[in-house]
């Protein structure tokens, strides 16, 4: 999710205008709140961003999250108030297979991405934030969710998700040692309810005299209660570690809250010297959207614990942290004009740049396969609960392209459209709903209000018809369906032949 930081929003023909007057709210921007300006609402990144990495370089705030099946992968984004965000550039370009949980660190003037994926564990570097980032280096190492930490010397260590930890060169690129076992955890009461024990997201920050090492506990999904935030702490980054009287420091404690299984956390200090948690968690009623980016302050206790200050609550209007407030807007609307493929967008599966061609007039993208599931569609995260999306498609040979709304290989809906028909598709059952009315020329549109979904298309871009099909999408989520995904929005060409889309629209329905 890397490439031009300064996005705009796009001029767009007179007969879409209406619609694009309204543009999504930048990214991370907090809701307007009845507390004003001076505070922010959860989330801080809306829609599927889970695990978070948070690096505070000077005065600038950069964060990366787990990038899946999405390519290219592992989106860096920059904020200075820590509350609006716009991409940086995508640090990975090839493809490796599903990336989990990464940490974004910076070691003497180099920038590292370390992160799992295809049963081995991964670092990607650059000179510049702005990149370019290096192809990824394999450490030949198994093990999840690596969490970067030096030690009082400098010497630089690699924490995984079973509590154990390995020494790395100077250079961070290959292992340089044996793997140690030094912490199992907080004991979760067993009258809990909770998913599985399943310690994950070590990740490490040194205060005064002591490490803190922060962790992720009682499983990412399953019940509202299981996931959770844990603190231990230690004088040696080697441990032995002690966890903190105030575990678990964040956890839902009921299903009645709006947000779910909350965990996966990083504390980080801000530019003025107080210090926050960045974690994630689901959303009730709106598990499909995953897991999101939140954001609490932390506060130190007298013996050097840190906690939740007390009537500060996750889904309640929170003081902003002090800094410069960004006045950069991101949105996903998008004219396809320039070279460059924009940031938002992702190929599922699969990072083939011969295959699509962005120019002034759209972009063009090659069929492939025979049905959504498998045609990579190009993927984009919606980010509330309900909006309207549209793009204009030209068809080109035998091709059918459509816009939909994509969970994985298996699971996915939307509306299409071949040289000739509008085709719908319910749960992967694809027919024709409007035959004969198109030549090679459409707009399409989804409405998703509170996940029920209706389907348009229209010839002019001006008078649009309702197809009979709706969808209701509730169900595409990882506790139906696993794999730890969101629905996305999503661009397909499938068969034989070219779509070219222009005029991407996307606007929040409030």
């Amino acid at each position: 999710m890397r490439l031009n930081a300064r996005l705009r929003v796009f001029l767009l023909p007179a007969m879409l205008l209406c619609l694009a007057s309204s543009t999504t709210q930048a990214q991370g921007a907090a809701p307007a709140n009845k507390n004003g300006e001076g505070y922010y609402v959860n989330p801080i990144f809306a829609g599927d961003y889970p695990d978070p990495s948070i690096l505070r370089d000077g005065n600038d705030y950069y964060i990366v999250h787990s990038s899946f099946e999405y390519y290219p992968g592992l989106l860096i984004w920059h904020s200075n108030d820590l509350i609006n965000w716009i991409p940086v550039t995508n640090a990975l370009h090839k493809y490796v297979g599903s990336v989990w949980a990464p940490d974004l660190v910076k070691y003497k003037n180099k920038y590292y991405i370390y992160f799992p994926a295809n049963n081995t564990n991964y670092v990607v570097t650059a000179d510049s934030i702005n990149g370019p980032w290096s192809d990824p280096v394999d450490l030949k190492i198994g093990n999840i969710d690596p969490g970067h930490i030096t030690d009082a010397e400098g010497k630089r260590y690699l924490y995984f998700s079973s509590g154990g930890y390995v020494p790395l060169s100077d250079d961070g690129l290959s292992v340089a040692g044996e793997f140690k076992h030094c912490y199992s955890g907080w004991p979760i009461p067993r009258e809990w309810t909770i998913e599985c024990f399943c310690m994950e997201g070590p990740k490490l920050a040194k205060r005064g005299d002591y490490y803190y090492l922060t962790t992720a506990e009682g499983g990412t999904a399953g019940p509202a209660t299981s996931h959770m935030v844990i603190s231990a702490r230690s004088k040696s980054p080697f441990g032995p570690w002690q966890n903190s009287p105030y575990n678990p420091v964040i956890r839902t404690k009921d299903s009645s809250e709006r947000w779910w299984s909350k965990g996966h956390g990083t504390i980080f200090e801000d530019t003025k010297g107080k210090w926050w948690i960045v974690f994630h968690g689901y959303e009730n009623g709106f598990y499909n959207m995953g897991r999101q980016t939140l954001l609490l302050p932390i506060e130190w206790t007298e013996d050097g614990w840190y906690k939740i200050p007390d009537g500060i609550k996750t889904d309640e209007p929170i003081k902003r942290p002090a800094g410069t407030s960004s006045d950069a807007v991101f949105t996903l609307n998008d004219s396809f004009d320039g070279n460059t493929l924009k940031p938002q967008w992702k190929f599922f599966g699969e990072y083939d740049t011969g295959r699509f061609h962005p120019d002034d007039n759209g972009l063009e993208i090659k069929a492939k396969g025979h049905s959504v599931g498998d045609c990579s569609p190009l993927l984009c995260i919606p980010s509330d609960h309900s909006y309207i999306a549209q793009v204009e498609l030209f068809i080109e040979g035998e091709a059918t392209g459509g816009l939909v709304l994509f969970y994985n290989k298996n699971a996915y809906s939307g509306i299409l459209a071949d040289k000739e028909n509008i085709l719908a598709n319910l749960r992967g059952w694809q027919f024709p709903t409007e035959k004969k009315v198109i030549k090679n020329h459409v707009f399409l549109r989804l409405k998703n209000i509170n996940n029920t979904v209706d389907m348009f298309y229209s010839i002019d871009g001006e008078k649009w018809k309702k197809i009979e099909n709706s969808i209701e999408v509730t169900g595409y989520n990882h506790n139906v369906l696993g794999g730890f995904l969101s629905l996305r929005l999503g661009l397909c060409s499938m068969g034989d032949g070219k779509i070219k889309f222009k005029n991407f629209i996307y606007k929040s329905i409030k």
